[in-house]
């Protein structure tokens, strides 16, 4: 089981791609994988160094001999991951203008401070910034 333990802590660390409308939290993605998939991983993947990225070509790769539950699943789960990471990077460009009004003088290139005025403070806050938060999961 220590390669599901491997994947639950890498997941995070996923492929960018467009963010979509809703996203699903990294903890819910990497769960929905360790359940469908962790045999066809021990399985299939053995020796694999478990990056997202080498997880993800080892179960494509190896589609015609995965469970029916994993190969449904892998792709939902990466899916997932790939718009949540990519919404966390749009939150930076949409909320641009906001972070400048409601955040005096935090610099806009310090993102870690930025985000956590947005978060604390959401009076004023643009819709599109105010969705693009929601979306990331920082609220």
């Amino acid at each position: 089981m220590k390669p599901i333990r491997s994947i639950l802590l890498l997941l995070p660390i996923a492929v960018w791609s467009p963010a979509s409308a809703e996203t699903m939290k990294f903890e819910d993605a990497a769960a929905m994988l360790g359940a469908s998939c962790a045999k066809d991983i021990d399985t299939n993947c053995r020796g694999v160094n478990l990056d997202p990225t080498r997880l993800k070509d080892c179960l494509t790769r190896n589609q015609d001999v995965l469970s029916p539950q994993c190969k449904t699943d892998y792709g939902r789960a990466f899916d997932a991951i790939q718009k949540r990471v990519a919404a966390r990077a749009a939150v930076t460009k949409l909320c641009e203008r906001d972070v400048a009004k409601l955040c005096g003088g935090i610099d806009k290139a310090d993102r870690a401070k930025a985000l956590e005025c947005l978060i604390a403070g959401p009076r004023g806050m643009g819709i599109n910034c105010n969705k693009a938060v929601i979306e990331a999961g920082y609220r």
